[in-house]
């Protein structure tokens, strides 16, 4: 059975990052985004492992591991906490008030799944279920299934797309603007577009306005990944445009790989 870790955090983004690094290691992620909720849902589930952060509307982190170490259904369950403001000293701090350990933020993905695994039962297998050991090229050559494009100008997002992608056998190319994203797609041609909708220096509807606009481009499939823009009009937008697939965000990532394989089918 996965391990069941529950997500405190008032953040979406970082939310966000945390439950798709847990479900692309083998684990069930819930997330409440606030510490009252953060309390019913943690008493009604009994998760593995609590993560959750110290800055949150309402009562905060403190509050809630007091809170919770007083339920006895929950007795041994590990509470760790996020926070973005670690400083020296601040094991004392946190580990006295009733925290297992605690998570630096910004969170580093390369890192994260080694931090929780010691919290976690059968801690030795979380980690392993996405991506498989690496084997040298040299010993078992993997051909490349087909080189995917990612567009999102968040960085991080950009790294975690290829750390799902690239052991599976894909070449991941990334881009942070839509500017350098068609001009990537003009010098490379791939195969398939995993565009973001909200960026900071226009959106995915003109990105693929433009994409469509191009002869030489307009053949290649834009898959859509959006947390933010999931009403029905700007998915509805989206498809009209040219989109193959709409998906909202956050998404598991055997999902996820799945849409990729379905969309790239012969």
């Amino acid at each position: 059975m996965k391990p069941c870790v529950l997500v405190i955090e008032d953040n979406l983004a970082n939310a966000e990052l945390v439950v798709y690094l847990l479900k692309s290691s083998g684990c069930r992620a819930l997330t409440a985004f606030d510490g009252e909720s953060g309390v019913a849902m943690a008493c009604a589930e009994r998760p593995d492992l609590v993560l959750c952060d110290l800055q949150l509307p309402g009562i905060d982190g403190f509050e809630v591991v007091r809170q919770l170490r007083e339920v006895d259904a929950l007795r041994g369950v590990p509470l760790v906490a996020l926070t973005a403001s670690a400083m020296t000293g601040d094991d004392d701090r946190i580990l006295g008030r009733g925290f297992d350990g605690y998570i630096s933020k910004p969170i580093d993905p390369t890192g994260f799944i080694a931090l929780i695994r010691r919290h976690l039962p059968d801690g030795d297998r979380v980690g392993q279920t996405s991506v498989p050991p690496a084997v040298p090229a040299a010993t078992v050559p993997r051909p490349r299934l087909a080189t995917v494009l990612a567009l999102d100008d968040t960085r991080i997002n950009l790294e975690l797309k290829r750390g799902l992608l690239e052991p599976h056998g894909y070449e991941v190319l990334t881009a942070t603007t839509m500017d350098d994203a068609l001009a990537l797609a003009r010098e490379r041609l791939p195969q398939l577009i995993l565009s973001d909708v909200g960026m900071a220096q226009g959106d995915g509807f003109e990105f693929i306005t433009a994409l469509k606009a191009d002869p030489a481009l307009r053949h290649i499939p834009v898959l859509f990944l959006s947390s933010t823009h999931w009403d029905t009009e700007s998915r509805t937008r989206g498809l009209a445009l040219g989109a193959v697939r709409y998906v909202r965000r956050p998404i598991d990532s055997d999902l996820l790989l799945r849409e990729i394989r379905a969309v790239l089918a012969p």
